[in-house]
């Protein structure tokens, strides 16, 4: 009996040394993730079709039948993952963006969770996961966030300066837009976008208030062309340093290949002269 259980140990073990490296190999390919950005794709038509009622009467259960099987295909391939991953899986947080991602769309979308059935949606943003150049973008914004944070305490500080100044001087005559400290603030975001501020706003104000273009102006320079562009400036220079990271580590991996090439010819020819 020990002996059945010891042999079924070791055709075990010896099966998982032949087919992890098979499998890593497979799901690292390029081929393979070029079928999961398809099947992703694939995936976001037939969602955004579900929408349309004319569509639905007409293959409505085609198209429930291939999100089913797409979504097999995704629990699938991160069951593989972490087959062989293990709890590395975890160390990767684009790994465990994909595992909630399919996680949602796992959960039974019925009673109050129906809701969720609009969640599947999310699992086009797999994309991003999927494809490295979307990954460097969201780790420039990443990166950026700090900065932005910053940035915003700025902007709402100028926001709120402005929106009490707008209260008290335009809030009794233009009450619709500038009578609480809220109205003013959501005038004042509608002027900072430059959408009929013009028109809409400014220039009603000037009719009763000649000289209020100039408080407007001021607003618009210190919010529009200033510290919106501060943002920028900042998500700019992130993903420069992203771009730079990611090259450096290249060339590093370049650098390593190149060295263990020249260990091995050295190897090499020690071996042929050893020979001769």
């Amino acid at each position: 009996m020990a002996k059945k259980l010891i042999g079924s140990i070791y055709v075990s073990c010896v099966t998982h040394v032949r087919i992890t490296p098979f499998l890593k190999t497979l799901i690292e390919s390029r081929r393979f993730e070029l079928i999961i950005i398809g099947l992703i794709i694939v995936n976001a038509i037939a969602l955004g079709l579900e929408t349309d009622r004319r569509v639905m009467e007409a293959v409505g259960p085609v198209l429930v039948v291939l999100d089913r099987l797409i979504l097999a295909v995704f629990t699938l391939e991160l069951a593989i993952k972490l087959f062989i991953y293990r709890l590395n899986f975890f160390r990767d947080p684009w790994r465990i963006f994909d595992f909630l991602v399919v996680g949602i769309s796992l959960i039974p979308a019925s009673g109050n969770l129906s809701v969720l059935r609009a969640l599947r949606i999310l699992r086009v943003l797999r994309l991003i996961s999927v494809v490295p150049s979307l990954r460097k973008v969201v780790g420039g914004l990443v990166a950026a966030l700090p900065g932005m944070g910053s940035i915003t305490l700025l902007l709402s500080l100028v926001f709120y300066v402005f929106s009490v100044m707008a209260t008290k001087l335009y809030g009794v005559e233009f009450p619709q837009w500038f009578g609480s400290l809220g109205n003013s603030a959501y005038s004042l975001f509608q002027i900072m976008t430059l959408e009929s501020w013009s028109m809409g706003i400014v220039r009603p104000v000037m009719e009763v208030f000649p000289m209020s273009w100039l408080f407007f102006i001021v607003f618009i320079l210190c919010t529009s062309f200033t510290v919106l562009n501060l943002f920028i400036g900042i998500i700019v220079s992130a993903m420069q340093a992203e771009h730079e990271d990611s090259a450096h580590e290249d060339r590093e991996q370049l650098m390593a290949k190149q060295e263990s090439i020249m260990q091995e010819l050295k190897e090499l020819r020690a071996l042929i002269e050893k020979k001769n």
